[in-house]
């Protein structure tokens, strides 16, 4: 679906307006407690539903809105004009379920559509980081199910989800590209055991942990996709997560500069506004360039998703100016507000704390790197 200007802009209204209205009043709790309970999340999500926002990256065929890649960019935005918990709100699943079969659409893809369950997928294990080569966790055929074995860390939402994507190794002699399969197991499977959450930089109260399997056993029926193709069925959430991790860090960056601007204008020292300062114009100017790059590279991505061309390069090439433009633009920012900056009371310490990790999640720098520069010397 294409949208037009006008269709984008009155959505992006809609997100905004459930933004500013029933997530942004909640951050600074939530942050503080580093914890969003259950009961908040599921009723904000069915707010999100009846606003026609949840799921919005879906395509129609899984009963989603279809909205086209500009269309879904500009919405993730938005997302990241609040905190990364709250913006769970908006339910932006995982482009894997395009690979649901008819008989799993009843107990997984429907009830997910309707914010009734939630899902979360584990690629990172113990040792292995981003090289799905080196994944260790096994999944052994016995007759009509599958016998699961290993581990995985650092998976957000593992510990409230009521199902995990898992890949794991199912023919370990094969090539990558038909070794892997992806499971969908019940969070509650006997021998699946649960770490508890970490604490972390920031993020908070958006829950990551690892977890254990032990002779966990699913059904064939819980196979996504097909054996051997559990490669091609997660690259379908990495490369969109990755554009999400883009237009996310440019959402965050536009907050700040919606923070930054009235501040310096209003900010008087030494008998003059701050805007008025050479040195403060030009921090300026520099976080403005890093802002509309980011978004323009984050667009031409988008633009690449809808033409059906290398996608992979160009959300790496996103994900990473993005990311990085964020810690750059967050320090600036912080800088110009100076101690103020620093407290908790404004939401630019948060901002400034979520950033890093972003240039970590969905595949660090140095991984789109090394994307960026096998396209070109291919």
């Amino acid at each position: 679906m294409n949208e037009t200007d006008e269709e984008i802009a009155a959505i992006v209204r809609t997100a905004r307006s459930f933004v500013e209205t029933r997530l942004r009043p909640r951050e600074n709790a939530i942050d503080r407690a580093d914890l969003i309970p259950e009961n908040v999340i599921a009723a904000l999500r069915s707010e999100a539903l009846k606003l026609g926002l949840f799921a919005f990256n879906m395509p129609e065929s899984l009963g989603g809105l279809g909205l086209g890649p500009r269309a879904v960019a500009a919405v993730e935005e938005v997302m990241g004009l609040t905190s990364m918990p709250l913006a769970e709100a908006f339910g932006h699943l995982p482009m894997s379920l395009v690979h649901v079969a008819d008989h799993q659409r009843d107990w997984l893809l429907d009830p997910l559509m309707r914010a009734e369950k939630t899902v979360a997928y584990a690629l990172t294990e113990p040792g292995g980081g981003t090289d799905l080569s080196s994944i260790r966790t096994r999944a052994v055929r016995e007759g009509d199910a599958w016998r699961l074995n290993g581990s995985k860390t650092f998976i957000s939402h593992c510990t409230t989800a009521d199902y995990i994507i898992v890949l794991a190794a199912t023919d370990t002699d094969a090539r990558l590209s038909q070794r892997l399969t992806a499971f969908v197991v019940p969070a509650d499977a006997p021998g699946l055991t649960l770490d508890a959450p970490f604490r972390k930089l920031g993020w908070h109260g958006y829950p990551i942990a690892g977890f254990s399997l032990q002779d966990v056993l699913v059904s064939n029926a819980n196979v996504l996709g097909e054996p051997g193709q559990g490669l091609a069925v997660m690259m379908s959430t990495i490369n969109t997560d990755r554009r999400w991790s883009a237009n996310r860090a440019n959402g965050m960056a536009m907050r700040l500069m919606e923070l930054v601007v009235p501040h310096v204008k209003d900010r008087v020292v030494g008998g003059t506004p701050l805007a008025d300062k050479q040195a403060i114009q030009i921090m300026l100017a520099d976080c403005d360039v890093d802002l509309e790059t980011s978004r323009l590279l984050a667009l031409r991505a988008a633009e690449a998703a809808a033409d059906g061309a290398d996608v992979a390069v160009w959300s790496s090439r996103a994900k990473l100016y993005a990311t990085e433009a964020l810690t750059r633009i967050a320090d600036r920012v912080l800088q110009i507000f100076g101690g103020a900056g620093f407290m908790a009371d404004l939401p630019v310490e948060r901002i400034y704390r979520d950033a890093r990790g972003l240039r970590i999640g969905e595949g660090t720098s140095e991984i789109q790197r090394l994307t960026i520069a096998r396209a070109l010397l291919a």
